[in-house]
């Protein structure tokens, strides 16, 4: 058995795939997710044939190393695991897509790491700051059940059946660590030059402040789903890829 790729960030391994041929996508998944959600979407499949997919596994979840303390979760750290894929696969800049905790990360590395971004793709996310995270204040990780109603705490929804399963298999103590308030990064939204495409469902609770961070952009295309929460706005591949390939089309033009 092929052993799996990874590459050391600063003494975290982190777990990438890469997928197709052409200019270089860097994909991020949620909260409790993992790369393969990519492809169990379809995300991969409708994209790999024109772009070279990197998909990573963010640390504390999928094949990443998962450390248990909260400081191994700070949001530099998170930018950094990025960047040393780009590096391990000799990649100076990339685009990035990224979905939910992914999204964040991509503020992140619009803020920490602008030059190796060529532009930013984020669905269900914003920069700004998130205390609904206070739902994780006291969850170990320990009693499943809590978890289960803190993240839906977060998401301001149930969590479909068929992703119950999938949050369920993670190190939850892991996940508990990484689960932090998450600080304000829109300051950095001024000084962004890079093409960005802001993608949120109607009904998703960020859909306000996805509109608001668009405001503050100088090259922003935002992309508001009828009827979709925030999960529903990355299952839906059929509605999301469209507006990516066309996005990305028009970018590379």
């Amino acid at each position: 058995m092929e052993a799996l790729p990874y590459t050391d960030s600063h003494g975290i391994r982190i777990h990438y795939q890469v997928e197709g041929n052409g200019p270089p996508l860097v994909m991020q998944h949620g909260f409790t997710s993992s790369s393969n959600a990519w492809s169990q979407f379809g995300y991969v499949q409708g994209l790999c044939r024109d772009y070279r997919c990197i998909l990573l596994d963010a640390r504390g979840h999928g094949a990443s190393d998962k450390p248990h303390d909260p400081a191994a979760y700070a949001l530099t750290n998170r930018v950094a695991d990025v960047v040393a894929v780009l590096d391990a696969l000799r990649i100076q800049q990339a685009n990035f897509l990224g979905f939910s905790m992914g999204g964040w990360i991509g503020f992140g590395m619009a803020k920490y790491a602008p030059e190796r971004i060529n532009a930013l793709l984020i669905v269900g996310a914003h920069p700004y700051a998130d205390p609904s995270w206070d739902a994780f204040r006291n969850v170990d990780g320990t009693d499943p059940g809590a978890f289960l109603a803190a993240l839906e705490s977060v998401l301001e929804q149930r969590i479909p059946t068929e992703l119950r399963p999938l949050v369920l298999t993670n190190d939850l103590r892991a996940l508990a660590a990484a689960a932090q308030e998450r600080p304000a990064l829109d300051d950095v939204l001024p000084t962004l030059a890079m093409p960005c495409l802001l993608i949120v469902g109607e009904d998703d609770a960020r859909c306000p402040a996805v509109r608001e961070c668009a405001r503050h952009l100088s090259d922003a295309t935002v992309v508001a789903l009828p009827g979709l929460k925030h999960t529903e706005s990355f299952i839906r591949s059929d509605l999301v890829l469209p507006h990516v390939k066309r996005f990305l089309a028009g970018i590379q033009s």
